[in-house]
């Protein structure tokens, strides 16, 4: 585990991204657009949450730039890079298409992917091992309701710092790793996944779902947790040698405008 430096126009073995929320209003398409056309990978991992069909259900959303997402991602696909689509909960609908190829995009339930280094990584999305998912539907509806509320916080506050010229900070980030009870939850959730993974004689594990990006060892368990694009704007990646790193993309921009680097941000053809 190394520290993150800047990835500019940078080509990795392998990339992983989940908890987009293409569909939602909270997706922050714009820094993972820069994302995608900053860096080259052998292969991309979508791992899961990718399009959310729940929040469209509620209210269709779908601007230019989430169509700029899917097109490049069908671009690089058509370009030679393999990319793989682990279905989460909110596109849980395509999970009954695993197995099949679209669109040189290939769909599975879950991946175990080999790093250069030899270390079998499982990746799946993770909602099969959380809690929360068992606590009875209204306890589910008030923290489904209560996240919303959340993210249009941080929504309005984002938009208030961009005009100022302030760097992103996520409210909804920085209040979960403030109450006890969610981060009791992540942790929770990180060793029965840990666990699972041991049973399995595997290496690791990377998975997204609960918007908690983290990279650590339990029990001898490599443990990652790629984030999301809606409140961290974060991603897996493998170098080369097969050592994994977890990027913070906002603040990789923080470095590129500091070094008078502008970020790409026009759409790529598929």
């Amino acid at each position: 585990m190394r520290n993150v430096e800047p990835i500019t126009g940078k080509q990795y073995r392998t990339i992983w991204l989940s908890d987009i929320h293409l569909g939602y209003r909270g997706c922050k398409a714009e820094y993972l657009l820069d994302f995608l056309h900053s860096t080259e990978a052998e292969t991309i991992y979508l791992v899961g949450d990718i399009i959310d069909i729940w929040s469209m259900k509620k209210s269709m959303y779908w601007p230019q730039s989430h169509n700029n997402i899917i097109r490049t991602l069908l671009g690089k696909a058509k370009r030679g890079t393999r990319v793989i689509f682990i279905p989460g909960n909110h596109d849980v609908q395509i999970r009954e298409m695993a197995e099949n190829t679209f669109g040189n995009i290939e769909i599975y339930e879950e991946y175990v992917h080999e790093t250069s280094n030899g270390k079998r990584i499982l990746v799946l999305h993770g909602d099969v091992y959380d809690s929360l998912m068992q606590i009875g539907p209204f306890a589910s509806y008030v923290g489904n309701y209560g996240y919303d509320f959340l993210m249009f916080l941080n929504r309005q506050i984002y938009r208030l710092r961009r005009m100022s010229g302030l760097s992103y900070w996520s409210l909804a980030s920085f209040i979960k790793s403030k109450v006890k009870n969610a981060m009791q939850h992540v942790r929770k959730f990180e060793e029965i996944v840990a666990r699972d993974v041991a049973h399995r004689n595997l290496d690791g594990v990377v998975c997204g779902h609960i918007h908690h990006p983290e990279m650590r060892e339990i029990n001898g368990i490599l443990y990652c947790n790629d984030g999301d694009w809606v409140e961290s704007c974060t991603a897996m990646i493998e170098n080369q040698d097969g050592t994994l790193e977890l990027v913070r993309w906002t603040e990789q921009q923080t470095i590129l405008r500091s070094n008078n680097v502008k970020p790409f941000t026009q759409p790529v053809a598929a």
